[in-house]
């Protein structure tokens, strides 16, 4: 007796199709299972034993082989106890129905309950365009799963319920978009601009970044008000779109991090990680590496306070993925590469005590102090950082001023208004941002004025910025300029962009 269910299989960002298939043979009553099972995967053979028996259906007393194929990649996690389930019942004969066009997916508990699994969402992308039409898979993965169009996804949450309907006693409904928006946890309001009093300066290269996609670094004592700036980033960034949305679901699926009551990941990830932080915890890990912080913040943030504070390995991990929007995992077992096009935002203060140039407090570090602790900053990396701001303390009259702050959405208005400028620019390449752009796009959009051009030169050749930075500063340019709504990159456009190299001219000079 024979039976074969098709169930899915997750390698780094990729799913591919799993074929479970159970064969009843002569011999002494045992289990085996081959097709390179990892640990979790071979000790599904006592949970689907268990989950069979509570469930109310007998486990066969033969010989039973099961075979995962393709056998030649390796498999992981519990994914595959409710296809083994299906298969052996339908081997023998207690399940008889055709499942060809089916897929399965769930953990099992001993009592035949169905939990939660990581990774679902791309899963049921591959099932879909592998011609799968029905899918079953844990009630607590039916959200994420349920932006899947064209496939009927059925939210099951024990062994019974599958077989009744598979059976046609009990038949479930499949779970549509309407009903998952309707299930869905509501969001809460994000942390808006007008709660920051004073700080023209730090909120207006904040818009520059949003506006152009530009990684930042804010340099300033501690209570200046750097940590809230960076939280209210995400408030001015523009919306995501659908396509968007669905690469970060699918990374935070994978990554078992997708928040209870969430379908779809609407709002641009905001990670914040803590310094002691390891280089694998920012790049990704495990045997089969999963997402790390910077490909959880894809298409968002990733807030990195007291950068100085950070390893140097683990600050060294961003240097190629900040270039190539992008990271590759290499491990004995696979080399994965997960997308991380995402904002760097970073905050330090000027000296170990904070008050290096404090225009009211006498900095207690010893001599020669600040420059130690701002060298654990390598160069390279501040380099690949495109604005550098000063945030001073802010004085008592601003914070007690009654004025209003600009909210985020007046601003947003403005950052939009830029962007569409440059997808415009940008139409038909790929890249939707200024600060994404290539070498060659670079000097196709970015040719300042005459004036301008001269201007940047002297800078230049003063300063000794490095071709990188040279790059930098026509990009912040070029997005002052769209904000402006200047077809043209003036003088003053390069003059507000070379500003924001302030760590490069003062603070990295020997």
């Amino acid at each position: 007796m024979f039976a074969r269910i098709n169930s899915m299989g997750l390698f780094g960002i990729d799913s591919y199709m799993v074929g479970v298939e159970v064969d009843y043979g002569q011999g002494l009553p045992r289990v085996d299972l081959v097709g390179l099972p990892d640990t979790a995967v071979s000790e599904s053979r006592n949970r689907v034993r268990s989950a069979i028996k509570n469930s109310g259906y007998s486990f066969p007393q033969s010989r039973i082989t099961i075979n995962l194929s393709p056998a030649d990649i390796r498999k992981e996690g519990p994914v595959y106890d409710l296809p083994i389930l299906i298969a052996i019942l339908q081997a023998g004969q207690q399940l008889r129905c055709n499942l060809d066009d089916c897929a399965f997916i769930g953990e099992l508990s001993l009592d035949g309950l169905i939990r939660r699994v990581n990774g679902v969402l791309p899963m049921v992308i591959r099932a879909r365009k592998s011609g799968i039409k029905r899918v079953f898979v844990p009630a607590a993965n039916a959200l994420e799963s349920s932006v899947v169009t064209d496939i009927e996804v059925y939210a099951v949450e024990n062994v019974r319920q599958v077989v009744r309907h598979l059976t046609g006693e009990e038949l479930l409904k499949p779970v549509s978009p309407d009903t998952a928006a309707k299930a869905e946890a509501p969001h809460a309001p994000l942390p808006d601009f007008r709660d920051v009093m004073g700080q023209q300066e730090a909120r207006y290269a904040l818009e520059i970044a949003a506006a152009g996609g530009h990684n930042i670094i804010m340099v300033g004592p501690p209570g200046s008000g750097k940590s809230m700036l960076a939280k209210r980033l995400p408030s001015i960034l523009p919306d995501m779109t659908f396509e968007e949305s669905l690469q970060t679901t699918e990374l935070y699926s994978i990554a078992g991090a997708l928040p209870e009551g969430v379908s779809l990941i609407r709002e641009r990830p905001f990670r914040a990680p803590h310094h002691t932080v390891s280089p694998a915890g920012l790049s990704g890990g495990g045997a089969i590496p999963r997402p790390g912080e910077i490909s959880l913040s894809h298409n968002g943030v990733l807030f990195l306070d007291e950068l100085p504070e950070f390893s140097r390995t683990a600050m060294e991990v961003l240097r190629q993925p900040i270039e190539d929007g992008k990271i590759t995992i290499s491990r004995a077992n696979a080399s994965l590469t997960y997308p991380c096009s995402a904002m760097i935002v970073c905050a330090m203060n000027p000296c170990p005590c904070g008050f290096h140039g404090h225009p009211k407090r006498k900095c207690t570090c010893p001599e020669g102090a600040a420059k130690r602790y701002l060298a654990r900053v390598s160069g390279p990396l501040l380099d690949r950082i495109d604005i550098h701001i000063e945030v001073p303390p802010v004085d008592f009259e601003k914070l007690s001023s009654k004025m209003p702050s600009e909210c985020s959405a007046d601003i947003k208005k403005r950052v939009n208004a830029a962007r569409k400028i440059q997808q415009e620019r940008l139409k038909g390449s790929g890249i939707a941002c200024n600060a994404k752009m290539t070498p060659a796009m670079t000097r196709e959009f970015c040719r300042p004025t005459p004036q301008a051009m001269v201007l940047l030169e002297q800078v230049f050749e003063k300063l000794d910025f490095s071709a990188r930075a040279y790059d930098k500063i026509l990009r912040v340019a070029r997005t002052v300029a769209d904000l402006e709504g200047s077809p043209s990159i003036e003088a003053n456009h390069i003059a507000q962009a070379v500003q924001y190299r302030s760590l490069d001219r003062r603070l990295w000079r020997k």
